[in-house]
């Protein structure tokens, strides 16, 4: 298999998109460490969901938005993977939408603190492991709202608008060492984040996709598991779009 003898940590991995990248990276032989911060009952779902599909997992409660949480989440996933990280998917965030004449210095400070900061301090903390094994994969999922904005979600643009830069950054800074940074840029993808918005938006948003048809997460897992292979060991600095064409310049 692809990734057999592989160490993953995957953020946020309870649930959703990081909930299935668990499953594929598993299918593909990577053992997989899967970070949550309150839900245990989703992460043992997780987990189970993992080992049924053949891998080993491991469950790491931290929030990744405090700094030696995030510390302690990297080492036992370096425990896990007996002193090796190979791949580090950042993908723990959350909503807190307004219209900005509305929001909140709270709903603002909460979204970048899960969502950027948390990208920032896990990175940095994989990164010194990484750089000894002079290999690594690390994927930062971010989001269309990233590339073009969306109306009632300055918090959350600003924070993947963010994450994009910081994944570029990275990738200049640790190409020398032979680890790769990308970002995968989801569209709308049906989740626990996403549920909460009223039906005649998401009719309004299905007509904006080519496809005709709303993401899974399955289909961002995919190219997660793609952009963490070998085949994508000459692609870094880049992010992907997984939209259905919904974005096009």
């Amino acid at each position: 298999m692809k990734l057999e003898g592989r160490t993953a940590l995957i953020t946020g991995g309870g649930r959703g998109i990081g909930r299935a990248t668990a499953v594929r990276l598993a299918r593909e032989g990577a053992d997989v460490a899967i970070n949550f911060k309150g839900n245990a009952a989703a992460a043992e779902d997780a987990k189970r969901l993992v080992e049924g599909a053949g891998g080993k997992a491991t469950l790491v409660q931290g929030d990744v938005s405090v700094d030696g949480q995030a510390d302690e989440v990297v080492k036992a996933a370096l425990s896990f993977g007996g002193g090796r990280l190979d791949i580090l998917v950042n993908n723990a965030g959350i909503t807190r939408d307004n219209l900005l004449l509305r929001m909140t210095a709270e709903e603002w400070d909460a979204v970048l603190d899960l969502n950027l900061r948390g990208t920032f301090l896990v990175t940095k903390a994989a990164m010194r492991p990484m750089m000894k094994q002079r290999a690594g994969r690390i994927v930062n999922v971010a989001s269309i709202a990233g590339v073009v904005g969306n109306a009632g979600q300055a918090n959350y643009a600003a924070a993947k608008a963010g994450i994009i830069g910081f994944t570029k950054t990275v990738a200049r800074e640790m190409a020398s060492r032979n680890i790769t940074a990308n970002a995968v840029a989801p569209g709308f993808v049906p989740t626990d984040l996403t549920d909460p918005l009223p039906q005649q938006v998401k009719d309004d948003l299905l007509k904006q996709i080519p496809l005709g048809r709303f993401g899974t997460v399955e289909d961002v897992a995919n190219a997660i598991a793609f952009l963490v292979s070998d085949e994508a060991s000459y692609i870094t600095g880049q992010v992907l779009v997984v939209d259905g064409g919904m974005v096009t310049a």
